[in-house]
Parts: structure tokens; C-alpha cells; sequence
């Protein structure tokens, strides 16, 4: 890695969204208690065979970005986990567990340049 590599370089956490049961009655949103998807970078990761609901995974996207990046321990990004499923009348919960910390390098993500630095 160069120096100016090295320079540009952040890192994100890799999420776990993992569907939990948080009361009693019928599902209806497709999932299955332990259903999950990783997000690492900016690409979305499922098990083979799974799907995922477009409604929970629009419930639970606006949220993802801040939750790859660190936080203030009083934050409430640092200690909220779960969000509801969109549907009022569904049981379940998405559990967003940050994992381990991914280092990614500006150059390879936008073509924009930093500021103060040429446009390569």
C-alpha cells in the first residue's frame, strides 16, 4: 500500500441484520426468526436460498450507513439495535450487530477527489 493510499484510507463496519420474534402472533412478512443479511462495504450479502422482504429491507436501510460508522458511546446509533418491521401487525424485529471493522481506500469507492488533492 502507498503512502498516499494510506492516506485515503477509512474503515466501516460489516453489519449482521438478523430477524428476531418480538411477541407473539403470525408473521407476515415472509421471515423466519434467524433470517439474516450481512452488509459489508457497500454490497448486501444472503445466505443461498433466503430472500428478504423489500418492505423490511426498506424499513431497516436508512440506518444502515450510520451504523458502518462509528459512533459516540452516547449516541443512540451506538446503543439502538432493533427496528421494527413496517408492517404494524407482524411480530418482528430487525437486529442490527456491527461486526468487525472493514478498511476500505477512497480511490477505489468515488472518483471524486478528496479536498485540497487533483481530480486523478
Amino acid at each position: 500500500m502507498t503512502r498516499d493510499e494510506e492516506d485515503q484510507s477509512f474503515e466501516l463496519y460489516d453489519l449482521k441484520v438478523e430477524v428476531v420474534r418480538s411477541g407473539e402472533g403470525k408473521i407476515y412478512c415472509g421471515a423466519k426468526p434467524g433470517d439474516y443479511f450481512e452488509l459489508r462495504g457497500e454490497m448486501l450479502y444472503l445466505p443461498p436460498g433466503q430472500g428478504f422482504s423489500i418492505y423490511s429491507l426498506a424499513a431497516v436501510l436508512p440506518l444502515l450507513a450510520a451504523k458502518q460508522r462509528p459512533s459516540h458511546k452516547n449516541d443512540w446509533m451506538t446503543s439502538d439495535a432493533e427496528v421494527a418491521c413496517p408492517d404494524p401487525h407482524c411480530p418482528t424485529r430487525m437486529k442490527i450487530t456491527r461486526l468487525n471493522y472493514r478498511r476500505f481506500n477512497h480511490n477505489d469507492t468515488t472518483k471524486v477527489a478528496l479536498p485540497g488533492e487533483e481530480d486523478a
